[in-house]
């Protein structure tokens, strides 16, 4: 491929070598490829075009890019589909290009610029055509009739109240809930029988009563309201000139393709079709010189409201001086600033004054033209913006590609156009490792070939992929591009925020709450907080910019998974994928949890299922580059997303009821016996009585112990100046430095441990007891970690006893060492990992509050306070 600043066209080798990695560098041709998507279309650039638009001849193509087509076009657009209205140009605001209704967050599709004479029409996307020489059948009379009624019905499920018939049902704010209780409407009320993967494939009632009726043996087609170019006698419309032979190829594959069904192992032939013609829309791009090498002053950023981009917005205000457009959509930019504050405080990020100092909202929307921008601001932030950052995208494991490609393709190419204007600019794109998520790819470095796309079955992946790769072409006409490929993104290590439709922390939740795990190779994810970090450092770094980059950390491997499950005290069992599924997708359904419903679609979605096989049988994702721009920098190393770096997101996850954290009524993780003897008696007197306890000390998991420090305890209290019969526990706990070690007493005793136990006696009575080991600053160390100053009482009362109890010397190191018992379930490596964790911790928290006396002592006898405390004189 040729250097990114190149200005001049590229030689036909290089062209060939850039259109082998766009397929993966190897496989089918594009020859083969056409064959693939419209068999029998080896003519293909004399086949005929169903869907291709020009509604008059277009003239050679002006090598000036300077302003947009749909300035001068001849006659306004009528409103035309959203996959068909070709977004290949900006369409002047005063022409009737139909508005995009809302679309979830973060879904910001546009138009990508186009070179044509001033004479040429818009040009629309082509839809895919039938087979190769056979002529579209006629509507049937009652078709019109019958897109209008599933219109009209989808319009209930959308917040504007009604969908017109070319427009995607989730970009109009339809949910996948609502897409589920549209099918059943659609079959209840029309006799009208879709499945639920071909609403989430191409959401237009156009479409939907289109491939329905072709699913019933009616060959027939809807008819658009755009321009065509085959005229009634089926004579193709002459071909609009692009700069690459590649492009008029790939154009030309939209000429023919089979109506056939879709498979659940390969792409659907008409995505295939239009992924084609998308990839041609790059080559209209202007060519660009190269940007100024300086770290950017002015910086326009998508998806700012998003889980990264909102994260990617801090960081830029944080580690550089760059003042930040963000795109927002919104009405007005009083909504746009209310909505991007309530993202940041959403994702517990602050929002601040000097925050929005350095931050200037634009109301606007991606998927329209010039991003829905006024001319003039559009020309202004041209000249003036130093970098454009494509972090905004529709994450959708469930729609297909015609629902997504707005948002995820055309939506970057209008960055591209905006940063190939006015002074050049490096375009910074977020994609994603999805570009690899063919089943069974070998490898997943940052220059490897990417997957095949006809073997992409997602339509994630495949925006996703058609993004990139046309950026890529991008590339060739000078514009620097760099792409950064994130993999799952966890949450972030210190506030524990994250992102709940991540298919990530959808996984991990199901495995924390059920204790199973798929049998997978590796899982590519990192925190949110270094993702971040290491993409803005890439912006702000010329020598970075151009190149490809894998934000994937360091990846998980099974085992890592299940120990760090396992020390966190969530034994889980590892099952096969297809058992892991079926068995999570029942419990799902017999207790359904709203957080989680995003997942039990997926794992309805034969389309979705390929996305997570892919996904769960890949390679590890290698950052060779990643890393050495991370060690150039001084950043923090890539370290794996292990049990420590997502405790606080475990923590909110089990907090808003997706993931359920160790309990102690579940089985312990760790446990041991301690036995005390010792008396007790009134309160204010001499012990006058035997008092001695039998306790089962345990941890449910290390999260408790480093969360809490505290210890679960279950056992029986006898003391029969309380009740001659022994009392039971009810309800235990030891804390390890309690209040951090805080001293009693003005500083004479610090407390080691606490006791507080809820008893219960024979007759139904209840007690409680209080007791604390102490640390002094004396000599007998080993006694005092035996010692323990109790005190007793009925509930609800004063205490009316008191003594001490002491762990006798003999049976200390017996039951609390040797003695410890681990969960039987875990190996007899994880057994000792486990033994040795709790000895470690505790010990050295131990060791920390025996030597808090003897630091204050020395402090004492250096004399560094300047005025004694009340106990000074007797020491």
């Amino acid at each position: 491929m040729p250097e990114v600043n190149e200005t001049g066209p590229a030689p036909a080798d290089q062209r060939a070598t850039a259109e082998a990695i766009e397929r993966g560098g190897i496989g089918l041709s594009v020859t083969g490829l056409l064959a693939r998507v419209a068999p029998g279309a080896e003519g293909a650039h004399t086949a005929a075009r169903d869907e291709a638009e020009l509604s008059q001849p277009v003239a050679p193509a002006a090598p000036e890019f300077s302003q947009p087509v749909a300035s001068v076009v001849a006659e306004p657009l009528r409103p035309v589909a959203h996959d068909e209205a070709e977004l290949s140009q900006p369409v002047a605001r005063d022409e009737a290009q139909p508005s995009q209704p809302v679309a979830p967050d973060e879904a910001q599709p546009s138009h990508p610029p186009a070179s044509t004479h001033p004479e040429t029409a818009a040009v629309p996307h082509p839809e895919p055509a039938p087979a190769s020489g056979v002529e579209p059948a006629p509507a049937p009379r009652d078709e019109p009739a019958l897109v209008s009624a599933v219109a009209a019905l989808a319009g209930r499920y959308v917040p504007a109240g009604h969908l017109p018939p070319d427009a995607d049902f989730f970009d109009a704010g339809g949910t996948s809930v609502h897409a589920v209780e549209l099918v059943a409407a659609l079959e209840a009320d029309l006799g009208l029988t879709i499945d639920l993967d071909e609403v989430f494939a191409d959401a237009r009632p156009a479409s939907l009563v289109r491939r329905a009726t072709r699913a019933a043996g009616v060959a027939t087609a809807v008819r658009q309201p755009a321009a065509r170019t085959t005229t009634e006698t089926g004579t193709p419309a002459p071909a609009l000139p692009v700069p690459s032979p590649t492009a008029t190829a790939t154009a030309t594959a939209t000429a023919t393709v089979a109506a056939t069904a879709p498979s659940d192992a390969a792409a659907r032939p008409e995505d295939l079709a239009r992924i084609l013609s998308d990839l041609s829309l790059a080559d209209r791009l202007p060519f660009v010189g190269a940007p100024e090498p300086t770290p950017p002053r002015r910086v326009l950023l998508t998806g700012a409201t998003g889980f990264l981009g909102s994260h990617m917005l801090l960081d830029l205000l944080r580690h550089s001086d760059a003042h930040v457009y963000c795109l927002v959509r919104a009405a007005d930019e009083e909504a746009a600033l209310a909505r991007l504050g309530e993202a940041l405080k959403g994702y517990a990020l602050p929002w601040s004054s000097e925050a929005r100092r350095r931050v200037t909202v634009l109301p606007g929307d991606i998927r329209e033209p010039r991003l829905g921008l006024p001319d003039d601001l559009w020309d202004r932030l041209a000249g003036e913006l130093d970098s454009v950052v494509s972090v905004a995208a529709a994450v959708d494991f469930l729609r297909g590609y015609p629902s997504l490609r707005a948002s995820n393709v055309l939506g970057a190419l209008t960055l591209a156009e905006l940063a190939a204007r006015g002074r050049p600019k490096p375009l910074h794109h977020i994609s994603s490792v999805a570009v690899f998520n063919e089943v069974g790819i070998p490898a997943m470095g940052e220059d490897d070939p990417l997957a095949h796309i006809d073997r992409l079955v997602a339509g994630y992946d495949q925006s996703k992929w058609a993004a990139e790769v046309a950026l890529r072409r991008a590339r060739d006409h000078g514009l620097v591009v760099t792409a950064l490929r994130p993999g799952g993104i966890g949450g972030h290590t210190r506030t524990g925020a994250y992102n709940p439709q991540d298919l990530s922390s959808g996984l991990l939740s199901a495995f924390a709450r059920y204790r199973t795990v798929p049998a997978f190779r590796h899982l590519n994810a990192a925190p949110v907080d270094w993702v971040s970090r290491v993409a803005v450092a890439a912006i702000c770094e010329p020598d970075a910019w151009g190149f490809d980059y894998h934000l994937t950390g360091v990846p998980n491997t099974l085992d890592d998974v299940v120990r760090d499950m396992a020390l966190g005290g969530m034994h889980v069992r590892v099952s096969d994928w297809e058992e892991w599924r079926a068995g999570t997708l029942a419990r799902l359904e017999a207790e359904p949890v709203p957080e989680l419903g995003f997942l039990t679609r997926v794992l309805r979605s034969p389309t979705a299922l390929k996305l997570c096989e892919a996904t769960l049988t890949g390679p590890a994702a290698t950052a060779d580059r990643t890393d050495a721009l991370v060690e150039a920098l001084g950043l923090p190393p890539a370290a794996r997303y292990d049990a420590r770096a997502q405790l606080k997101t475990f923590e909110r996850l089990a907090g808003d009821g997706l993931a359920r954290l160790p309990h102690k009524d579940d089985q312990p993780y760790l446990w041991f016996s301690e036995t005390t003897e010792g008396g007790v008696g009134p309160v204010g007197a001499a012990p006058d009585g035997p008092c001695s306890m039998a306790l089962t000390l345990s941890v449910a998991s290390m999260h408790q112990l480093v969360t809490e420090r505290r210890v679960d305890v279950r056992g029986e209290v006898t003391c029969p100046a309380a009740h001659p019969a022994p009392l039971t526990v009810a309800r235990g706990d030891v804390w390890v430095r309690p209040e951090e070690g805080i001293p009693h007493r003005h500083g004479l005793r610090h407390p080691l441990l606490r006791y507080r136990l809820e008893l219960t006696d024979a007759d139904g009575g209840r007690w409680w007891l209080e007791g604390y080991k102490y640390a002094r600053a004396r000599r007998d160390l080993w006694r005092q970690t035996r010692t323990l100053t109790v005190e007793l009482g009925r509930e609800g009362r004063p205490a009316s006893l008191a003594g001490e109890v002491v762990v006798p010397a003999d049976t200390y190191v017996r039951d609390q060492i040797d003695g410890i018992r681990v969960d039987p379930r875990l190996t007899g490596r994880e057994k000792r990992a486990a033994k040795l964790t709790w000895l470690a911790w505790f010990g050295l928290e131990m060791g920390r509050g025996l030597a808090g006396p003897f630091a204050r002592a020395a402090a004492d006898l250096l004399d560094l306070r300047r005025t004694p405390n009340p106990t000074e004189n007797h020491r």
